[in-house]
């Protein structure tokens, strides 16, 4: 049913709680998370990166002046369909949107001690 995120290596997308979209440089990241499951700290999630397709568009005819422009990935744009499908997202209003930043520095601000937690016992290890 879902041939893209099949595609992906997702043969179960039911266990799909939301994802996000963000662009670096001239790719787009897609993250998908997955429902956490018992025991774990945090969800599981997997990253793709996609190019941006990049485009030539007259914008003076009278010159003959082109100019590049990039794109979303045709690809992302049918897996995406796909996630919305499976996610249903809900347009959030300004407080939901301050409550969801909020919410998403406290997990980067866990994610990020963790990390540090872990290099500085690599580092131990090394003495």
């Amino acid at each position: 049913m879902y041939t893209h995120l099949n595609s992906l290596g997702i043969h179960e997308p039911e266990k799909i709680e939301r994802y996000a979209l963000r662009q670096e440089a001239h790719k787009d990241v897609l993250k998908i998370y997955f429902h956490k499951q018992k025991g774990e700290l945090f969800a599981k999630s997997v990253k793709f990166k996609y190019p941006r397709q990049v485009k030539n568009v007259l914008v003076d005819s009278g010159s003959h002046q082109y100019k590049e422009v990039s794109e979303i990935n045709r690809n992302l744009t049918l897996v995406i369909d796909e996630l919305n499908k499976i996610t249903k997202p809900q347009k959030l209003s300004e407080t939901d949107i301050k409550g969801k930043i909020l919410s998403d520095l406290k997990h980067l601000e866990k994610v990020v001690t963790s990390k540090i937690a872990e290099i500085e016992a690599d580092l131990e290890k090394m003495k």
